[in-house]
Parts: C-alpha cells; structure tokens; sequence
C-alpha cells in the first residue's frame, strides 16, 4: 500500500544515532480498511479508497451507508482516496495499518494548513507598509499602498496581492522521512512539520 490516513498530534524532539537532534511530528495511524477499489474498466484509473475512525450509523447519511455496505464495514469518518499502479492485491474490507512502511521512507504529506482568518497585507504577503513614522505616518504603517493607476487601466489588475483570508487550504509537503515507527501504538514520526492543526487528517503517501 502506498499511502494511509493519519491524525497530526504534535511536535517534538529526537536525538538521531550521531547525536543530532531534529524536530519531528508525530503522526497516530489507526488502522485504515479498503471501502472501494476503482479499476480502469470500470473508473478509467487504478485507485484504492480508504476509510478510518467509526462514525455513528445515526450520523450517516443513506447514500453513504449503501456505499461502505458494499465492502462488508461500518460507517468511516474520513474517506480518501489514493491512487496505484495496480489493484490486484487488494480486497474489499481489507485492513491496511502502519505495517506498509518502514524506517527511512520518504513521504508526501497533504493536509489542511491552519486558518488564520482575514489578515492584512503585511502579514499575508510579507508587506513591510507605507512610509514611517518619523515621518508624519501615523495610520499608515501597515497600509497596502497604491494598487494600480487611476485613468489608464481604470482598474485592479486580478492578482493583486491583498488583504484577504489566510490560511485554510490544501497543502502538500514532500519528501518528509519517516525516522521512527510505533506497530504497538500505530505511530509514525516524521522529520520536520506538518500541515494543520492538532488532530487534524493527513494524507500519507510513500515516495514511489
């Protein structure tokens, strides 16, 4: 299997065999069961989906039940979908659990960065503001600037760097190496950060 579905639950700190010591994320992998199984006869692509963490049948919808009630399991809480070169070792229900990697993997992380809400330009796109304030500036420290000429284009061009939402969106980060790996309490520890929040999902997956 070449990805899993992990839960971010922090940073710390290991000391490597030559004695360095490099921050790491921990990242807890439950085990994950193969609710769908895509082919190229029938979905034009190889891919297989998974699901993790048991979600109240109250709380799904019928759609979904009908969907995880092919593959024999209980409802999942968050579905993914990785794809592969070839699917004929899979099965439908099959468990898929830390055992598929092993120490010194390289992986891509794909997670939901944190959101930071409506922030300014300074913040946002690194903007060092208008003027100073020894200089008669005292709102206008944090300020955009001018965005455009005024009579000719007669507009803002799109694109433009300014004030908006931060954060919240789509992030992948590669070539991050498994240092350790937990079987008995399904943890893996990464080197280096994450994207998200604390528990948020993270998709996992090993460099082919």
């Amino acid at each position: 299997m070449s990805g899993l579905i992990g839960k971010n639950i922090g940073m710390t700190s290991i000391f490597l065999d030559d004695g360095r010591c490099v921050p790491c994320t921990v990242v807890k992998v439950d085990p994950c069961y193969v609710v769908q199984i895509k082919t190229i006869e029938n979905d034009g692509y190889f891919s297989v989906q998974l699901g993790v963490d048991e979600k109240k049948i109250q709380k799904t919808n019928k759609p979904l039940l009908g969907h995880f009630k092919k593959s024999g399991l209980s409802p999942k809480k968050k579905l993914l979908e990785f794809k592969e070169d070839s699917v004929s070792h899979f099965d439908l229900g099959k468990k898929v659990s830390v055992d598929s990697f092993q120490e010194g993997d390289l992986v891509d992380i794909k997670g939901i960065s944190k959101g930071k809400g409506f922030q300014g330009v300074v913040k946002r796109h690194n903007f060092s503001g208008v003027g100073e304030r020894s200089h008669g500036q005292h709102n206008r420290l944090r300020a955009p600037g001018s965005i455009g000429a005024g009579s000719d284009p007669s507009r803002v061009f799109k694109g433009k760097k300014m004030a908006g939402k931060m954060g919240k969106k789509n992030v992948t980060i590669k070539n991050l190496k498994i240092l350790k790996i937990d079987t008995h309490q399904n943890l893996i520890i990464l080197k280096g950060s994450v994207p998200g929040n604390k528990n948020s999902y993270l998709m996992i997956n090993k460099k082919k």
